[in-house]
């Protein structure tokens, strides 16, 4: 294994051509997430009153899979599409194939806590709950991964978004908290589930013989990686 490999077994070149698709998968997803919106807006929003998650009609519980795709309006939709290419991208480019399994583990969360919380026979729909799913996601990544620029990335986007917390609890008119509150959830659990369980590496060549060992062997192998020792 090349020296310069990071941890988890994916060199420079692996990681680049991993964020390259993560970019066009996110870019792609956007653009059939805003068609769907034409659609929808063309049909008199026909599509997110038939495919969207109502609380305890059985008839609708498959409809989790499809309300992320749906919104009520396009400043719905705007307001989602940032916050939505931003974590999506971050939340991809460490594995496509891994990112799919957590779109629809996020995907299932959320529309699940709505299903069974919600009150008022309210038909919800948007992707708020996946943007929520991936913020959870990206912050907490780094620590089951034990990956120093994950966990970086994490602490940064948890400071610069903490304010998106505001709206996953009770008392915000017209939002669906509980489906922000299930995709957070998702997200959480899905950095447990599919964080990275192939065996480390062995130490960089760079790195000095006497930090090969010790309580901060893991930090030492990280700048190591990142050419910082």
């Amino acid at each position: 294994m090349s020296a310069n490999a990071p941890r988890g077994g994916q060199s420079a070149d692996e990681m680049i051509a991993e964020a390259r698709k993560a970019f066009f998968v996110m870019f792609g997803f956007l653009a059939f997430v805003w068609a769907v919106q034409l659609a929808n807006w063309s049909g008199g929003y026909a599509l997110s009153r038939d495919f969207g998650v109502v609380s305890g009609d059985l008839t609708a519980l498959p409809d989790i899979v499809t309300a992320p795709f749906l919104h009520w309006s396009w400043a719905h939709i705007e307001s989602n599409s940032g916050p939505l290419f931003i974590f999506g991208f971050l939340a991809a480019y460490r594995g496509v194939v891994r990112f799919l399994g957590l779109s629809l583990l996020v995907a299932v969360t959320s529309g699940l806590a709505v299903w069974f919380f919600e009150r008022g026979g309210a038909d919800t729909v948007g992707a708020s709950g996946l943007v929520f799913g991936y913020l959870g996601y990206v912050v907490v990544r780094g620590l089951f991964d034990r990956h120093l620029i994950d966990t970086l990335i994490g602490i940064v986007m948890a400071a610069s978004f903490a304010y998106l917390l505001t709206i996953a609890v009770p008392g915000t008119p017209g939002i669906s908290w509980l489906g922000h509150l299930g995709g957070l959830i998702g997200g959480l659990v899905g950095a447990w589930l599919f964080r990275d369980r192939r065996p480390r590496r062995d130490r960089p060549a760079s790195a000095p013989p006497a930090l090969a060992e010790g309580p901060r062997a893991d930090l030492h192998k990280e700048l190591g990686d990142l050419g910082l020792l």
